[in-house]
């Protein structure tokens, strides 16, 4: 079946090269010509955050972001992007006056789950590779806080960490976990439990409206509509980013954390986020989103955008009425992402924002069948990234990894590419 696929890729997309690998059974893209094996070895990774002090937090992230360019055409380039991002997230923030500050929380005892909750745990999280020796629960300690990112209910970010009960000051690296639509941090434990086993320092936040942001069953949906009556908000990917790049001044003045050795992934929803979170803040120096990358404008091009669409539908049709529409069609999902998502499928889709991470050790994960993410749609993105990163000389810090037969789901493939990538490169 891997054959059968890469042959029928192959044919469609002919650059850059696709193989199914030696292991795994994926249909593999990289930025490098495929040798039939996996990569080894370790790499470094602290130039990639050195524009903004490895880890330190600026005073002025503007500044610091137009820094981050360099001098070179292409750094130019990804430091003009990531200022336009900002502008965007600036442009709807209530207060950039308010400061940083944390607050106590404690653990969530009944987790809230917003549309149908999930039915036990996650296979694909719990075969996260643990360190079986420290597997124990009671050698692992508990952080449960709140960062202060801005005035306003959202602005209070709940945050869960795990890390060893190590009593040896050491910095450690650190992985941030984003969880999909309609769940909360809570659901990401296991993958919390496993890394932390393994000697990182493992922390989950609840996106906008999920989790404890949330009040009912509708938190989320009922945010998505507001935005797109009001447009006061962007609670669809925009808004966590700005969060995540609070969170990246929080870790980086830890004394526990290696401020130039923090990681970042999520599932769904939660790989946009970290998708973004990484083109706009380069303190996150290794990335791996899982089923989140995809081409917005691509999928509006060439009619794809439905699987999309449904999986906030209540949205669509609340703008489709507004728009008094019939049905659902392209207009109404451009005015929809043009209202609360800006840029999302023009300036700061994928062909535009995934080059801007390299140097930085990227790795996209997704099903090869995925409604969501075409792959079709990620032809364009990928074969400029790959140039990105062997115009600057790190071709094997990128790969792109499409399952053969998987739609829009997390594997435990997927689980363990991830968690190799960040032993490798974190």
């Amino acid at each position: 079946m891997a054959v059968a696929l890469t042959l029928a890729l192959t044919a469609m997309w002919p650059p850059p090269r696709l193989a199914a690998p030696a292991t795994g059974g994926h249909v593999t893209v990289t930025a490098r010509k495929q040798r039939g094996r996996r990569l080894s070895g370790k790499s470094t990774t602290t130039t990639t955050t050195a524009s903004l002090g490895c880890g330190s937090k600026p005073n002025n992230i503007r500044g610091a972001t137009a820094a981050a360019g360099g001098g070179s055409k292409m750094e130019a380039a990804a430091a003009g992007l990531r200022a336009s991002f900002l502008d965007v997230l600036i442009s709807r923030r209530r207060n950039l006056q308010v400061p940083l500050t944390v607050e106590p929380g404690s653990p969530v005892k009944r987790p809230l789950y917003q549309g149908r909750p999930p039915m036990g745990r996650s296979e694909a999280m719990e075969s996260c590779p643990r360190k079986g020796v420290v597997s124990s629960k009671e050698k692992l300690v508990e952080e449960n806080f709140y960062l202060i990112t801005e005035s306003g209910e959202q602005g209070r970010v709940p945050v869960l960490l795990l890390k060893l009960n190590d009593t040896t000051p050491k910095r450690k690296p650190v992985i941030v976990f984003l969880h999909s639509s309609y769940k909360c941090k809570e659901w990401l434990r296991p993958l919390l439990e496993a890394y932390a086993s393994r000697g990182y320092i493992s922390v989950a936040i609840d996106s906008r409206y999920h989790g404890e942001r949330a009040n009912n069953n509708s938190t989320y949906i009922d945010a998505l509509k507001s935005a797109w009556r009001n447009g006061d908000a962007m609670p669809f990917i925009l808004d966590t980013v700005w969060d995540l790049i609070k969170l990246g001044d929080h870790l980086s003045e830890r004394e526990d954390v290696d401020p130039c050795r923090i990681g970042i992934t999520g599932e769904s929803l939660g790989g946009m986020h970290a998708w973004f979170a990484a083109v706009v803040d380069t303190r996150y120096s290794v990335v791996v989103p899982i089923i989140g990358v995809q081409g917005f404008r691509w999928a509006i091009d060439n009619n794809k955008w439905q699987a999309r669409v449904d999986s906030i539908k209540p949205l669509f049709e609340e703008a489709r009425i507004d728009l008094g529409k019939s049905e659902i069609d392209t207009e109404v999902v451009e005015k929809v992402w043009d209202k609360i998502a800006p840029g999302l499928d023009s300036q700061f889709d994928a062909p535009f924002s995934l080059p801007v991470i390299a140097p930085r050790p990227l790795l996209l994960l997704n099903g090869a069948e995925d409604p969501r993410c075409p792959v079709l749609g990620l032809q364009e993105p990928v074969s400029r990234a790959a140039k990105a990163y062997e115009e600057v000389g790190s071709a094997d810090k990128f790969m792109f990894i499409a399952e053969p037969g998987i739609g829009h789901q997390m594997t435990a493939n997927m689980v363990k590419e991830a968690s190799d990538w960040f032993d490798r490169f974190l």
